[in-house]
């Protein structure tokens, strides 16, 4: 027995080796962790359990008979997070640069099935060079059943990709496909095709980072949600992150207890809207004060910034927060603002989690680039993703809610449940002042009385009471009184039924 036991600790020291010491020093000289470092970061101490340690390829071609490494590349398992159980898997750039094989693959695939089956999240942190081109078309074949099963999980299970090195070519589906994708600065980076293709092709010089960094993705692409300073860095976020996720489409998310009073005023907010109706002011300020102990974990921060999407807690509950932002664009949807808030309401939607919504909208931002680039569909989404949307919705009109745009941004049309308007809200087809130039054209040629229609225009419907009149509004509040009213909403709403139509699915204008 001894023996055996002598085996298996000399196995395992040899699984755990990976690509060697000397290529693990060299993974940590570029500032990265190793597969196994990543996972002791990320998951509670002593929780890991390793399956398929000791799988390895099948591959001949080329002299990989005689270079196999146990593990294949990629550390798969399950483990908790502040107690809660996940499944991982962590690629391995030490092993043959952590690029994907046929049995690399199937250890991915087996813990991605595992987790549908007991109803857990999968997480994968990703590092890989690639497909292996040793086996040709047999790792391409890998990718696609990786593929497969990131969209039978899609809505099942939460799926997060963190990439934490490279990512490219066909790689760069799987974590396409998943709910949210997280990178780390300098370290990682995406793209279908490299530098050197796009200067063949295209002739263009164009560095990594340029193409395909962290900045590239969290700004201009829309690609990545947040990123992060380093491996650590990005690991504790992630941690911090999954907090707010149920564990799978039959959960609730997790209540977390807070001494934060559920029901106190902000009288801060009372003097926020500006009375000048074309000066800015920071609907952050809002979110911060209304949400649980300030604490909110905005998603893509530096893409299309007019509008504001994340998770926070109220009263210990998860919600996701919907906002547009004033300060940017004075709060415009354009085609980005548009498919970022969709994504992440139909999140919300399939995983039970509540959307609260603040607007502050003049309308969707006009012009040529935005009527080309296809803002009709494109604002379509963010319409489908609310109308569709069976979870608690509770609306906050801050100030301005115009035109379509007003529709749009979880009205009661769109089956609110809860929509309030504070007192300095304005809820029209537009603002007074372009309505009267259309209303009394034929006296355009007089300014005072332009004048005094706008402030007749103004008296009789910038306000919230013709909506409120009509019950568009469920009631018109205080601003200080707004966390309050969500959290009772909420509380409402709880125990919530609502079912759409039968169907196959829908079909959603992509």
């Amino acid at each position: 027995m001894a023996n055996h036991v002598a085996e298996l600790a000399r196995r395992r020291e040899r699984a755990r080796l990976g690509g060697g010491q000397a290529r693990i020093d060299n993974q940590h000289s570029r500032g990265k962790l190793t597969a196994r470092e990543r996972l002791d970061v990320l998951l509670d101490p002593g929780s890991f359990e390793e399956l398929d340690m000791f799988v390895e390829h099948r591959a001949t071609d080329f002299g990989m008979e005689n270079n196999r490494i146990p593990g294949d590349g990629v550390v798969t398992g399950h483990g908790t997070i502040d107690g809660r159980r996940t499944f991982v898997y962590s690629q391995d750039f030490t092993v043959f640069g952590g690029s994907l094989s046929e049995t690399h693959a199937e250890k991915i695939c087996k813990v991605m099935q595992q987790a549908m089956k007991v109803g857990a999240p999968v997480i994968g942190l990703a590092d890989s060079g690639g497909a292996r081109i040793q086996e040709g078309v047999a790792s391409l074949g890998g990718y696609a059943d990786v593929f497969q099963q990131n969209v039978l999980a899609s809505g099942v299970i939460p799926q997060i990709s963190m990439i934490m090195g490279p990512c490219a070519g066909g790689a760069v589906y799987s974590p396409a496909i998943t709910d949210f994708i997280f990178m780390v600065r300098d370290t990682s980076y995406m793209f279908v095709t490299g530098p050197d293709v796009v200067k063949t092709v295209t002739h263009e010089d164009i560095t990594q980072e340029e193409l395909g960094g962290a900045s590239a993705h969290t700004s201009i692409s829309g690609v990545a949600d947040a990123a992060f300073d380093n491996d650590i860095d990005a690991l504790l976020n992630l941690r911090r992150f999954f907090s707010f996720l149920p564990l799978s489409n039959r959960d609730k998310a997790p209540v977390k207890p807070t001494k934060d009073d559920p029901r106190r005023d902000i009288h801060a907010l009372d003097r926020l809207v500006p009375e000048d109706p074309t000066k800015p002011y920071d609907m952050k300020e809002v979110i911060d004060r209304i949400v649980d102990d300030r604490e909110f974990f905005e998603i893509q921060p530096d893409f299309a910034p007019n509008i504001i999407v994340g998770m926070a807690r109220m009263d210990g509950s998860t919600v996701g927060i919907v906002a547009n932002q004033p300060m940017e664009q004075a709060g415009c949807l354009d085609i980005e603002a548009s498919r970022k808030a969709a994504r992440f309401i139909r999140f919300c939607d399939a995983f039970n989690i509540p959307v609260v919504t603040l607007v502050d909208v003049p309308g969707f931002l006009p012009g040529k680039d935005q009527e080309h680039g296809g803002i009709i569909k494109h604002g379509a989404k963010l319409l489908y993703a609310y109308a569709e949307c069976t979870v608690p919705k509770v609306t906050v009109i801050t100030r301005k809610a115009y035109g379509g745009a007003y529709d749009v941004m979880a009205s009661k049309h769109l089956r609110g449940d809860a929509n309030y308007a504070w007192p300095t809200s304005e809820i029209a087809v537009m603002g007074a002042k372009g309505a009267v130039e259309i209303i009394f054209r034929k006296e355009a040629g007089d300014p005072e009385q332009l004048q005094r229609r706008t402030d007749e225009y103004q008296e009789a419907f910038a306000n919230p009471f013709v909506a409120a009149k009509r019950g568009y509004i469920d009631d018109v509040i205080m601003p200080h009184g707004t966390r309050r009213r969500i959290i009772q909403s909420l509380e409402m709403l709880k125990s919530k039924q609502l079912e759409n139509p039968w169907r196959k699915h829908g079909n959603i204008p992509l």
